[in-house]
């Protein structure tokens, strides 16, 4: 068994990180790339799974914990039923030149929602993934850990695709950027064929923005660098660092969406804080790091729907100029359990 899936298993403890096999991450040989919505579910099974993701076995996850993530938030049966659909229909094809074997397959077997206590709120979603990717991950002795808070509040297909592939790179000894053909990045990125032919568009609406985004909302800095051949680009080099003080990064990830992209752009000031309308608080580190420093160890989604309780029976708004000070205050009052 290779080494990636005993890395999950060892982090199991870590809900902040998800161990994904790079592979996957740097996923250059997927076709008919999901959406961002099925992208952050497939993270969210392939977290689930953990260290048992090179098993046929089957894994399990509640609606609940599918609405806790951004971008997941609404999501019920009907909706998740195409989600589903676009993971398997994700074609992986693997050349193993060392082997001479080359290997095509799907993301996932089956899955199935069981919806008996639909009425009570909650569904138990089951999943078995496929052959080709518990071979894959069983084997994989490389890997990717990424911040699922990073995953899960990127807002576009390309900035989640690219920060798998760079984070993937991340951790080499002395790496620090890789180049591209113009072809590899659009792989990578998930364009399709027949959009954004012409470099200048793929730049602009999809190397760019990514770039911005991740650089917003992760621990590492990118920079894109064409190089030419005569007038025409042939490569792209990305270049990675990791940022030397994240605090920033922490408190976007924690503040709300609304206005993302414009702190983003430098047109408009921070937003003031606002309390998770739904789910835990596993993935928000403002509000974890609050809980945490009041000495509260009640778990992530029962002190939240506690607090959400607290502030309706008073009348006070998630965005209260004083929300921060309230669930602190809150926390030291819970202690611990």
């Amino acid at each position: 068994m290779g080494k990636t899936v005993q890395v999950a298993a060892d982090r199991a403890y870590d809900q902040s990180k998800t161990v994904l096999p790079a592979e996957v991450a740097r996923g250059t040989y997927m076709q008919n790339p999901p959406g961002l919505a099925a992208l952050k579910l497939m993270h969210l099974l392939i977290a689930k799974a953990g260290g048992r993701m090179g098993e046929d076995v089957e894994h399990r996850v509640r609606l609940s914990e599918v609405r806790g993530v951004e971008g997941l938030r609404n999501h019920d049966r009907a909706s998740l039923a195409p989600l589903f659909a676009e993971l398997q229909a994700a074609v992986l094809i693997h050349d193993d030149t060392e082997k001479k074997r080359l290997t095509i397959g799907g993301l996932l077997d089956i899955a199935e929602v069981d919806y008996r206590d639909e009425l009570s709120g909650d569904l138990v979603i089951s999943w078995y993934f496929s052959r080709m990717f518990t071979r894959a991950a069983a084997a994989s002795n490389h890997w990717a850990i990424l911040d699922r808070q990073t995953v899960f509040h990127l807002g576009s297909k390309y900035s989640l695709l690219l920060f798998q592939h760079i984070a993937s790179l991340a951790k080499l000894d002395q790496v620090v950027s890789k180049t591209f053909t113009v072809a590899e990045l659009r792989s990578v990125l998930g364009v399709q064929p027949g959009k954004l032919e012409r470099f200048a568009n793929l730049n602009a609406r999809a190397i760019q923005p990514a770039i911005a985004e991740i650089n917003q909302l992760s621990r590492l800095t990118l920079t894109a660098t064409p190089r030419k051949v005569g007038r025409t680009v042939a490569s792209i080099e990305i270049a990675w660092a990791v940022k030397d003080d994240p605090s920033e990064t922490r408190r976007e990830l924690s503040a709300s969406q609304i206005g993302r992209k414009a702190r983003r752009d430098g047109t408009a000031e921070e937003v003031a804080a606002e309390f998770p309308e739904t789910g835990g608080i596993a993935y928000s580190p403002r509000w974890r790091d609050l809980k945490r420093a009041a000495g509260c160890n009640m778990d992530d989604s029962l002190i939240a729907a506690n607090f959400r309780r607290f502030l309706k029976e008073r009348g006070i708004t998630r965005n209260a100029a004083n929300i921060e000070k309230l669930f602190s205050n809150f926390c030291a009052k819970v202690g611990k359990v």
